[in-house]
């Protein structure tokens, strides 16, 4: 018997709305959630990519030599995998190639009658809904994120991390509370009036029109979970952390203090499991970062012409990068979950949607695999002409999540030479 979030029990003239029963999370979730293990997904886009030759080994395997960038992640040597050679297919060589990122939609750079597909993040959060007070956080440095809707649409993004703690760890008033109430209780009732009135136009519609009815039902169905999963959790108290609110940063040309704040933050939202699935779309200005030699804009030095003064203050902008994300990974490892890192058991994907800024070229994404229970210490290579979708990434790390995926995207299978720690 199949039961509804919207399911009442009648009797006397009094309907009573039933709980939120198991049968209400979907049947992947709890299958996800059945091996015990809570796994999580990071994903970071850093929009103007990072410098091929101080970022990809110049050897392959297991053996190699640490580049200048991977230097800065030496005590990590066996928590993180470098992947070279890998793209999206069907994406030119464009800034907004940083809308396929995470969906590998063909053709952004097209811009007119371009149409994005659902987003890695939105993928697993439909698989695993439920599980947290927040299926996913879409967070960016600046602008629009990462995340995007199975329908193509953008998924609104968090750009402060001041209301992201709010959300997440401050209680409202008694008062703020019961207006919320209202209103997830009259979200509902409207959703029960426009589906009765769509019910009753679909008898004189057409097999076309019915079909896109349909789909206007399943957007209805996903936003009534949607509406039941945070009157559920509207119920249960925020988690109490010991960390002050953070203070924006306002200057928006500050790369390396952005990224620092948000970092923090994700790393107390993966620690309180109110999050699983989490997106980051970090700083790409063209104004100069508040870095000791640095002089010049972060757009301006990323396609440097090979110029020797801009790679080198492009170097120095870029370490100070990789230490944040150094210091993120370092948070996770030195939490722990019943016996286990945080960063085991959360996959981190770091990566650029350009392979190289200065050509805007798409081919050889920069691809930074760390934690997720894998088994790293190598650099995995691939010929960037000839090579696996970056999307075979993707389902490896769907899989990794618990999630039964064999497609993606543009994939194909998984990553070959890839595995799990069992």
């Amino acid at each position: 018997m199949t039961i509804h979030r919207r399911t009442f029990l009648r009797s006397a003239g009094v309907a009573l709305a039933l709980p939120l029963f198991d049968a209400f999370v979907p049947r992947r979730a709890r299958a996800a959630e059945a091996g015990g293990v809570p796994r999580r997904m990071v994903c970071i886009n850093t929009p103007l990519g990072v410098h091929p030759p101080y970022f990809f080994p110049k050897n392959t395997g297991r053996d190699y030599e640490f580049s200048p960038y991977l230097e800065v992640l030496q005590d990590f040597r066996n928590d993180f995998t470098v992947i070279s050679g890998l793209s999206h297919p069907d994406i030119g060589p464009s800034h907004d190639s940083n809308q396929s990122f995470l969906t590998s939609a063909p053709h952004p750079e097209r811009r007119a009658g371009f149409k994005n597909s659902i987003s890695l993040d939105q993928f697993a959060a439909e698989q695993i809904y439920g599980q947290t007070r927040f299926p996913t956080l879409p967070l960016s440095c600046e602008g629009s994120g990462l995340a995007w809707t199975r329908s193509g649409a953008r998924v609104p993004t968090e750009s402060w991390p001041s209301s992201v703690f709010a959300k997440l760890f401050l209680e409202g008033r008694p008062d703020q509370v019961e207006a919320q109430a209202r209103r997830l209780a009259d979200g509902q009732s409207v959703l029960d009036t426009v589906r009765d009135q769509a019910r009753k136009l679909q008898r004189g519609l057409g097999a076309g029109d019915r079909e896109k009815l349909e789909e206007y039902f399943t957007s209805i169905r996903e936003l009534e979970q949607r509406l039941a999963q945070a009157e559920f959790w509207s119920k249960k108290p925020k988690p109490k952390v010991d960390a002050k609110p953070p203070v924006n940063i306002r200057n928006g040309a500050d790369l390396i203090g952005k990224t620092r704040l948000w970092f923090d933050l994700i790393h107390l939202a993966l620690q309180t499991d109110s999050s699983r699935l989490i997106t980051l779309q970090l700083l790409g200005t063209s104004n100069v970062p508040p870095i000791r030699g640095v002089s010049q804009g972060h757009h301006d030095l990323s396609h440097h012409g090979k110029d020797p003064g801009k790679i080198a203050q492009l170097k120095t902008l870029e370490l100070e990068k990789m230490k944040t994300l150094r210091d993120f990974l370092t948070q996770l490892r030195e939490t722990k979950e019943e016996g286990e890192s945080l960063l085991d058991r959360t996959t981190v994907f770091f990566s650029s949607n350009l392979g190289d800024a200065g050509k805007h070229s798409v081919k050889n994404m920069p691809v930074l695999l760390a934690g997720g229970g894998f088994k790293h210490g190598q650099h995995l290579a691939f010929d960037e002409n000839n090579h696996p979708p970056l999307c075979n990434l993707f389902v490896s790390m769907l899989q990794r999540m618990g999630i039964e995926a064999d497609k993606f995207g543009s994939s194909t299978g998984t990553l070959p030479g890839l595995q799990t720690r069992g």
